[in-house]
């Protein structure tokens, strides 16, 4: 069973023709959607909501709180818009808290995918995973061949090899990694680059690997450094006794941003774009030059 909110419903068209029995439109209503999905989970329906990301959490937080995650209903909330997505219309369509605030909900599983057919992949596998679910999509994308063999809920995937440093990402702000991966290697920086689809659960063992076996690591993350990736690699480490050489979190610092542009420009004007993670990184490693 599908049920969207009003702004999902031009992208769901083909879905509510072909199963109109399996859709509901719930109109500019979130906290009734998400109601409504709780109600049929526990009547025994596999239930997705759907909108864009700050009207499917922040909007109906109380529901997915009291209704799903309290009674471990099986709702899988996917939403769209994921960091600066939808750029030019603000910080209402910002979604720059959501994975501290839905991570930290009991029950849940939180899960950023970095490409589209690994959105796909991860879909398939949902249902194997009962209770509560976030699937957050972005705009972006790591531009990653499709390998579906590779993806696995719960595991993160290293995409490049390398010791002097890890980058930790999550979502597709993936492609910024990569992208300064590169230009590091033309100065003999090797960097390893790893994709956190799955951030509640986390892959704990490579992330304490990255912090073991690289001079340090840096997290990328188009959300708030507060609660979201940084954050839960952070604890991580801690409480596994096992320090890098150095750690640094790049995202959105403890600002409401006032700049509004495409996704891009906003990572650039927010310094977690390509040119941003070298400049990390070069000072991390005492490279600037």
């Amino acid at each position: 069973m599908l049920i969207t909110g009003d702004l999902g419903f031009g992208v769901l068209t083909e879905y509510s023709q072909r199963f109109p029995n399996q859709f509901i439109n719930a109109g500019v209503a979130e906290q009734n959607m998400t109601a409504m999905a709780c109600g049929l989970a526990m009547e025994g329906y596999r239930v997705f909501t759907y909108s864009i990301a700050n009207f499917t959490t922040l909007r109906c937080l109380e529901q997915i709180r009291n209704d799903v995650c309290y009674h471990d209903a099986d709702v899988t909330v996917v939403s769209i818009g994921g960091g600066f997505s939808y750029g030019q219309l603000g910080v209402s369509h910002f979604a720059t808290e959501d994975l501290a605030i839905l991570r930290a909900l009991p029950n849940m599983t939180v899960i950023a995918p970095t490409d589209p057919w690994e959105a796909e992949e991860l879909a398939r596998q949902l249902p194997a995973t009962p209770g509560p679910k976030y699937m957050r999509i972005d705009k972006g994308a790591a531009g990653l061949a499709p390998d579906p063999g590779s993806i696995s809920l719960g595991r993160a995937r290293r995409v490049r090899e390398g010791a002097d440093a890890t980058v930790i990402c999550v979502g597709g702000i993936l492609s910024e990694a990569l992208q300064a991966a590169e230009i590091l290697a033309r100065e003999g920086i090797e960097l390893r680059v790893v994709g956190i689809h799955t951030l509640k659960p986390l892959d704990t063992e490579e992330v304490t690997g990255a912090a073991r076996d690289t001079g340090g690591i840096v997290t990328l993350e188009e959300h708030s450094i507060i609660g979201g990736l940084g954050g839960v690699v952070a604890e991580t480490l801690l409480e596994a006794g096992c320090a890098p050489g150095f750690f640094r979190r790049m995202g959105l610092h403890d600002i409401y941003p006032s700049v509004v542009g495409d996704q891009n420009f906003l990572r650039a004007e927010y310094g977690m774009d390509a040119a941003a993670v070298v400049a990390t990184l070069r000072k991390a490693l005492c490279r600037d030059g």
